[in-house]
């Protein structure tokens, strides 16, 4: 009799695991690509994806999640940011040069947005998820936002304004209406030649030790086999931090600023392409640094002035002129912000005051 109990007791168990062990297929991202040539369909919540342990708010990683930092952010109305990589089973990033990694099909990026109330509590706003479909070979984008009750986040493709009251990196209590962008906004930024693309994820802007860790990210990657072909990364270009004083140059933080807030549009094959202004990182030449050059769609945005940057004079440039703005059809970046960004207006106006004024 007693013998029959114990078979029956392993029976159950074993049942149970199997169950366990298939909801948990089901429930994972590669379930998505379970009839092949099927495109990726996104989930209707956030809790489905099983990217999160423990409550969801928290945001606890589970094991296959690559959480990670930049060395300089794009700025979003202060918000505070999560950044996760989920890789699929088996597969693993390459290093191919200091711009964007090669991710494998079916990675997918994810980036929270939350913000610091008045009583210093976190609030989780949205979730973005960019998806690298294996059907089509290309990236796709989604918006997860938070309900009232911080349990979830749902699927949300028409774009909201929020309004919030946040505390910002002073202290200040700020008030704004907070934009979830709708998917078309989302693609403006991440298009480039008619193609949807990370904008954060490159290695000079992974190439550093984050906060309490002892080891370079890229290099810590590559030694739990998540990232595979990276040379020395003294090899690899350092994107500044921006807010770094001590160790990087006032060029330096200006141009990592300039780079991860305005070069994904301006830039070759960006959305703004047409006005030959471009601000990556690397970009030397003065005119398409906008040096003494004229704007060519600015209209009112230029508040009258004639060059986007006049060495000397950040008050008759149209670029610090449109940074320090809030209002549509002036303030630049046009999306993604409500807020003027203070310390980024700061940094690119003792940048421009510091060029030497060219000779009349």
């Amino acid at each position: 009799m007693k013998k029959s109990v114990n078979y029956l007791l392993v029976l159950v168990l074993c049942t149970t695991s199997l169950v366990m062990q298939l909801q948990s297929c089901k429930n994972s991202p590669e379930q998505q690509q379970t009839a092949k040539n099927s495109g990726f369909e996104f989930k209707a919540r956030l809790s489905e994806y099983g990217f999160f342990t423990g409550v969801l708010k928290e945001l606890h990683p589970s094991a296959r999640l690559i959480n990670y930092d930049l060395a300089s952010p794009l700025f979003s109305d202060y918000s505070v940011k999560d950044r996760f990589i989920w890789l699929p089973l088996g597969q693993t990033m390459k290093y191919v040069s200091d711009g964007l990694l090669d991710f494998p099909d079916s990675t997918i990026i994810i980036k929270n947005f939350a913000y610091q109330n008045k009583n210093h509590e976190r609030i989780m706003l949205e979730t973005r998820l960019l998806v690298k479909d294996p059907a089509g070979k290309s990236w796709k984008v989604m918006t997860y936002l938070w309900n009232k009750e911080q349990t979830d986040a749902e699927k949300f493709i028409i774009g909201k304004k929020i309004p919030i009251e946040l505390l910002d990196s002073k202290g200040q209590l700020v008030t704004t209406n907070y934009q979830v962008p709708n998917t078309n906004d989302c693609k403006s930024c991440h298009v480039n030649t008619s193609k949807l693309t990370p904008i954060g994820p490159k290695a000079r802007n992974l190439n550093f030790t984050r906060n309490g860790e002892s080891i370079n990210q890229l290099e810590l990657w590559a030694s739990t086999g998540q990232l595979t072909a990276l040379p020395p990364v003294s090899r690899i270009t350092r994107m500044p931090d921006f807010q770094d004083s001590v160790n990087y140059s006032l060029d330096q933080r200006a141009r990592a600023y300039l780079d991860i807030n305005c070069a994904h549009c301006h830039t070759r094959g960006g959305d703004a392409y047409n006005t030959g202004l471009f601000l990556e990182f690397e970009q030397n030449d003065p005119n398409y640094l906008g040096i003494m050059k004229s704007p060519v769609s600015a209209g009112g945005g230029a508040g009258g002035m004639n060059f986007d940057i006049v060495p000397g004079h950040a008050k008759t440039s149209i670029l610090a002129y449109r940074m320090n703005s809030a209002e549509p059809g002036t303030a630049m970046p046009e999306l993604g912000r409500s807020l003027i960004h203070h310390e980024g207006v700061d940094l690119v106006v003792d940048w421009i005051n510091a060029m030497k004024p060219l000779k009349k």
